[in-house]
């Protein structure tokens, strides 16, 4: 048995060693456009920042570790540019010389991942995204000498970026078009968030844009897109958000799905035979869907479901089924607050026409005898008639950082 796997990091390596576990005969390749298979994505917001120091520490395997312990040939700078889904065969270019040669497969493992979504305005070319360790690379080098800096996007992302670039000492504006930081907590937690970002000196602009980039300044507008004055800005990142990278899907002649991913079934499958997606390129089932619902889909493009969705799809190309939907859990940490939500929230709800209940509760974090006891912000969204948990948030001050996952 051959399995192509077109894509490393999250999901397709936890794919090929999984693999590896399970078959030991099996031939594994895996093919990756960039430098880099498998690294931390989670970490690149603070290498930037130096609370992570040592580059190398990032860079979790290379193609020379997986081969002596996993026997996996794994090939960086080796980009996918066709798919014969009716040949078994993919087509792969050498980044380095351009030269180009075919692959045969059994079973072909598409992990793309999911590409930074850029503001379509005047100078945004010299906005940085933050996707892979040659973005870091870059943001690091940015950096120096820099004193002021634009962060576009109040997502999880957005919030670690920003808290890096405080930390090294940067004045940095926040710009968020939507009312509130975090959009998936509902507005009483997610205003804790502000109200920590505005304590270390972070200038928070809600329903606010970038209009237009200049050299050194951002100019910003309203939701309407009326003129509301410029900041100054050496450095520009853009953190609005991901967007699935479905260009080999579609050449293998597979379906999407309604929200753009590429849609699978509840084994990972394509439409097209042999031919599985996993990772934030692929659609997820999701677990808090209407019953009944015709597409209960979506996008949840976190790490923790890119590793368990590639372990399940190894599973599965070896004859093993049954896999959980998804729920979502994140958790982010923004400078001495760490806030965390799963499932449903209530904007969510409402626009879906549920009922709901919601109950808030403040615990203590720990015994309150015992000195350094923090409330615990916490929110809890149930059915009204089943208690079924639809959804829960919170959020507590911690004094230390944590990733988002």
């Amino acid at each position: 048995m051959k399995i192509v796997i077109v894509g490393g990091v999250a999901a397709g390596m936890s794919a090929a060693t999984r693999l590896r576990r399970l078959a030991e005969d099996a031939e594994i390749v895996v093919l990756e456009a960039g430098e880099h298979v498998s690294y931390a994505n989670c970490g690149l917001p603070y290498y930037a920042g130096g609370v992570i120091q040592d580059r190398e520490a990032l860079l979790l395997q290379t193609p020379e570790s997986l081969a002596a312990r996993f026997r996996l040939d794994v090939r960086i700078r080796s980009q996918v540019t066709g798919v014969d889904a009716a040949a078994h065969t993919v087509t792969v270019r050498d980044v380095g010389t351009g030269d180009e040669y075919v692959e045969t497969y059994d079973h072909l493992v598409l992990s793309p991942g999911a590409r930074p979504v850029v503001p379509p305005v005047p100078g945004i070319e010299r906005a940085l995204v933050l996707r892979d360790v040659a973005d870091a690379d870059r943001l690091v080098a940015a950096v120096d000498g820099a004193r002021t800096a634009v962060v576009i996007g109040g997502g999880f992302v957005g919030l670690e970026v920003v808290e890096n670039l405080v930390r090294i000492g940067l004045t940095v504006t926040l710009v968020e078009l939507g009312d509130q930081v975090l959009p998936l907590l509902d507005p009483e937690l997610a205003v804790r968030v502000r109200d920590e970002l505005e304590a270390h000196g972070v200038d928070v602009r809600t329903s606010t844009q970038v209009s237009a980039l200049t050299p050194d300044t951002a100019v910003l507008a309203d939701t309407a897109g009326t003129d509301v004055g410029k900041v100054s800005a050496d450095l520009v990142v853009a953190a609005v958000g991901v967007r699935p990278d479905t260009e080999l899907a579609t050449l293998a002649g597979a379906a999407l799905g309604p929200r753009g991913g590429i849609l699978v079934d509840e084994d990972l499958r394509t439409s097209v035979p042999d031919v599985f997606a996993v990772g934030d390129a692929a659609v997820k089932r999701d677990a808090f869907a209407v019953q009944g619902e015709p597409e209960p889909f979506a996008l949840i493009p976190l790490a923790n479901l890119a590793n368990r969705h590639g372990r399940h799809v190894a599973d599965v190309i070896l004859g093993r089924t049954g896999m959980r939907p998804s729920i979502g859990t994140a958790v982010v940490g923004v400078f001495g607050l760490t806030a965390a939500a799963v499932g449903r929230n209530e904007k969510r709800l409402r626009a879906e026409g549920r009922p709901y209940r919601a109950i808030h509760t403040h615990p203590n974090q720990h015994a309150g005898y015992y000195p350094g006891a923090m409330p615990l912000a916490l929110k809890l969204l149930v059915d009204p008639e089943t208690d079924q948990i639809l959804g829960a948030q919170g959020s507590a001050t911690t004094g230390s950082t944590s990733a988002s996952t």
